[in-house]
C-alpha cells in the first residue's frame, strides 16, 4: 500500500499576521475539515447547505482564487478543496470571508486521504491547476498526475464530469498528457489547437498564472471527460485493487 503520510513541499511560507491568523482560524472552524482517517466516508449531503446540488472539488487550490470565484459564480455548487499550504489557506478563507460565501468546504491537508473518503461518483467537476512539477528525475513519483490519482478521480467523479488540469511546465505537460491519454476512464476532449489556445470563459485567470506570463512562461490546459462507468462495474473494482496495493 503506497505511504498516504507522506506529503512533499512546504507546509507555511511567511509568518502570517496576527490578522491573518485570526481569520484562518475562524474560517477553520467554520468550513474546514479535518483529515478523513483511512476508511472513513464523507457524507456530502451534511457538509453544504441544501441549496447546493452537487460538488466540485479541487486539488491544491493553492491561494483560492479560482475557487472563490467559482464559489460566487455557482452558488448551487458545492465548493470542495484541500491545500496543505497554510497561508494558500488563509488567502482562500479571507476571500470566503470577504464574499460572504457558504458554499466552501476546506481540507488544510494532502488531498489523498479526502478523495479516498468520498463516496463513489459523487463529484461533478474536479480541477487540478498547477501543481507542483517536481522538474528533477528523482522526483518524479511526487506529482499528482499519476495513475494512482488518476483512478482515485476516475472512482469520485460521476459519468460525463469534467475533469480540469494545468501547467505552465512543459516536461510535466508531456507527462499529464502520457498518463491521462493513458487512461481508460478518462477521454481528452481536445478537438484541434484551440484547446491549448483558447481559454474557457469559465476558466479564470489566477495569481499564479499572471506571474507565470510575466516570467515569459504559457500556461496549457487539459480537459478530460469521464468516461460511463461499466454496467458491470468490473471498472471500478479494477479501481478499488489499484488503491490497495
Amino acid at each position: 500500500m503506497e505511504n498516504r503520510r507522506i506529503l512533499y513541499g512546504r507546509r507555511q511560507g511567511r509568518r502570517l499576521r496576527a490578522g491573518q491568523q485570526a481569520t484562518l482560524a475562524a474560517g477553520l472552524a467554520r468550513f474546514g475539515l479535518a483529515r478523513p482517517e483511512e476508511g472513513d466516508r464523507i457524507d456530502l449531503r451534511t457538509l453544504f447547505p441544501p441549496t447546493c446540488r452537487s460538488v466540485w472539488l479541487e486539488v491544491g487550490c493553492g491561494g483560492g482564487e479560482h475557487l472563490a470565484w467559482q464559489a460566487v459564480r455557482h452558488p448551487e455548487v458545492g465548493m470542495l478543496a484541500a491545500e496543505p499550504f497554510v497561508n494558500g489557506v488563509a488567502s482562500l478563507l479571507a476571500q470566503v470571508e470577504r464574499e460572504g460565501l457558504v458554499n466552501v468546504r476546506v481540507l488544510p491537508d494532502d488531498a489523498r486521504p479526502l478523495i479516498d473518503a468520498l463516496p463513489d461518483a459523487a463529484i461533478a467537476r474536479a480541477f487540478v491547476l498547477h501543481p507542483d512539477p517536481w522538474p528533477k528525475v528523482r522526483h518524479h513519483k511526487r506529482r499528482f498526475v499519476q495513475r494512482a490519482n488518476l483512478d482515485r478521480l476516475a472512482r469520485v467523479l460521476e459519468d460525463g464530469a469534467e475533469l480540469r488540469i494545468a501547467t505552465d511546465d512543459l516536461d510535466y505537460l508531456d507527462w499529464m498528457l502520457e498518463h491521462c491519454l493513458d487512461h481508460p476512464q478518462f477521454e481528452w476532449q481536445a478537438r484541434g489547437p484551440e484547446a491549448w489556445r483558447d481559454r474557457p470563459d469559465d476558466w479564470p485567470v489566477t495569481r499564479y498564472e499572471e506571474k507565470a506570463v510575466r516570467e515569459g512562461r504559457r500556461s496549457w490546459r487539459i480537459l478530460l471527460v469521464r468516461r460511463p462507468r461499466s454496467p458491470s462495474g468490473a471498472e471500478e473494482s479494477l479501481a478499488a485493487r489499484r488503491l490497495a496495493l
